[in-house]
């Protein structure tokens, strides 16, 4: 037995179903138009932080979305940038990609070549959750509408 050997972390559906949930309403609070494809809307929260939201597919049943600081005092792997599914007869949202590391799986071993933590979707989903809601607190206001 190895000193890394543990069982294999399972996500707990129920808590993840919870919190897509969470993120589509809030998504849906700040977005309510997302079944518009190619539209970009700009967030100016503060004075020097902007972030942009882009809707670059748009289907009957499914949005997918792009989030991303615009800041530029910071190198581009500080930033926040995901891509977020929005399944809109489910009524729920996931991160599907973060930091443009490719597709997330729902569990990694651990250790693995990626570094990835066990958890990691889970993660970026509450990220997603806590980013949502700390626009929706600071009632952001929509800058442009590309």
């Amino acid at each position: 037995m190895t000193l890394y050997s543990q069982r294999k972390y399972v996500p707990h559906l129920p808590t993840i179903q919870a919190l897509c949930e969470l993120n589509y309403s809030h998504i849906m609070r700040i977005l309510p138009d997302c079944d518009t494809e190619k539209l970009s809307y700009e967030f100016a929260v503060g004075k020097s932080m902007t972030y942009q939201i882009c809707i670059i597919e748009s289907a009957r049943y499914t949005s997918t979305l792009t989030v991303q600081q615009l800041t530029n005092e910071m190198p581009s792997y500080l930033k926040p940038a995901m891509t977020v599914r929005l399944y809109h007869d489910a009524r729920m949202a996931e991160v599907i990609n973060s930091q443009n590391t490719g597709v997330l799986e729902p569990s990694y071993d651990y250790p693995n070549l990626n570094m990835r933590q066990r958890n990691e979707k889970h993660m970026v989903n509450i990220f997603l959750a806590e980013w949502l809601h700390f626009c929706l607190t600071r009632k952001p206001k929509v800058a442009s509408q590309v």
